[in-house]
């Protein structure tokens, strides 16, 4: 039988104690893995998700698309819910590169040869777009910081001639939480450009709505926070995606009744989501995803709730940061704003971030870096001791002292 799902606005801020068991697979109660704005470990369930994959390609052959469609509706309705979004039409992808580039593909690059983004942006942006500067687009890249103004400055540098502006929700770097999106997308729909907002770094953590701009499209993943694993992202379409003719589709944009000429001198379109559909994939991944959102539901997952759990972790490593009393140009976090202000993750700005790493994974506390930033991640079914002793184990590294903490006795 699960443990009961937590539901009331009482519950217990850190659930590890009983959401743990229930990742064995991935053997939470035994390893530091501070890598939750990253990868989260899957719930046991995800392995039934991809059994039953399994078991209905045996079974169905061929006729297991019914099925499997059903999955990827079970998926739509996940997204819709971390989104705040409840009849958003969504699009489905192996990765957001994959939906960033049929979005890309559906602009009028010609008539308006001009992208708007941030110098922030995670690699599917940035590769992509400096690959079509070298094809002559016109790439204007508004510095990210400071973020409390980067809306406004983002939306002076839209023209006549930008095509799209595209822009995280969470910066992926540093885990701020990007304010203004309503007023760029309000200045965007002005001016004929199209907005493009990143939530993967948003949804499943900070809690996000479309509210206020509607007229987004909005692209994520469960990669990270939702522990949905590889092959679901999505691609959140405004109402007026359906005056969109996107270039890169797949075959299953030819399913259902199709607007436009059907003699073969001009390719037909669907409405709604299938519009910017791909092609034959593996559906393994949404058959896991299905099992791991029912688990979020039954546990009492919810985007408030897990926001409530993100903010009691983030507070528990910042005080024991600063407790370290590291020099800040050894090591040091950005204290402008409140805890409000970020993200699930703690981005440490240090130019030893890719010796820290190392470092700490042979003391067996697994992180990342990005550039100049050691990030550390946590999730819902660590506990506050774990979390405790991982910081023990940076600042045994930053201080050459033994793995213990002041506070901790």
């Amino acid at each position: 039988m699960s443990a009961p799902a937590v539901r009331d606005a009482g519950a217990v801020i850190a659930p590890a104690a009983r959401l743990a068991p229930h990742y064995s697979m991935f053997g939470v109660t035994e390893r530091l893995m501070l890598t939750g704005h990253s990868h989260q470990a899957w719930p046991d369930v995800a392995l039934s998700g991809q059994v039953d994959a399994l078991r209905d390609a045996a079974l169905e052959l061929d006729d297991k698309w019914e099925l499997a469609f059903k999955k990827a509706d079970r998926v739509r309705e996940g997204f819709r819910r971390f989104l705040g979004d409840p009849y958003g039409e969504i699009a489905l992808g192996a990765s957001t590169h994959d939906l960033v580039v049929r979005f890309l593909s559906a602009l009028d690059l010609r008539g308006r040869p001009r992208l708007v983004t941030s110098d922030g942006e995670f690699h599917t942006l940035r590769r992509q777009l400096g690959r079509l500067a070298e094809e002559g687009v016109e790439i204007v890249r508004v510095p990210a910081a400071p973020v409390a103004t980067f809306a406004e400055r983002a939306a002076a540098a839209v023209d006549d001639r930008t095509a799209a502006v595209l822009v995280s929700a969470v910066l992926y770097e540093t885990a701020r939480i990007v304010p203004g999106l309503a007023d760029l997308a309000e200045v965007c729909w002005r001016r004929g450009a199209e907005l493009l907002v990143d939530a993967y770094h948003a949804a499943g953590v900070v809690p996000f709505t479309t509210e206020g701009i509607e007229s987004a499209w909005v692209v994520g993943g469960g990669y990270k926070y939702l522990q949905l694993g590889e092959g679901n992202c999505y691609l959140r379409l405004p109402e007026h995606a359906d005056t969109f003719r996107p270039v890169v589709t797949g075959w299953f944009a030819g399913f259902g009744a199709l607007t436009g000429t059907e003699d073969g001198t001009r390719v037909g379109y669907p409405t709604g989501a299938a519009r910017f559909a791909g092609a034959t994939y593996d559906p393994t991944s949404h058959y896991r995803a299905a099992r791991v959102l029912d688990f979020f539901d039954d546990q009492g997952l919810t985007p408030e709730y897990l926001r409530r759990v993100s903010l009691h972790q983030m507070s528990l490593l910042t005080r024991i940061f600063d407790a370290i009393g590291a020099p800040p140009h050894v090591i040091d976090r950005d204290r402008d704003g409140s805890p409000e202000d970020f993200g699930g993750f703690l981005a440490l700005r240090t130019p030893h971030a890719a010796h820290l790493k190392s470092a700490l994974a042979a003391r067996g506390v697994r992180t990342d870096h990005r550039g100049p930033y050691l990030r550390l991640g946590p999730a819902p079914y660590l506990s506050d001791d774990q979390l405790e002793t991982a910081m023990a184990a940076l600042a045994a590294e930053l201080t050459g002292r033994p793995a213990t903490l002041p506070w901790s006795a």
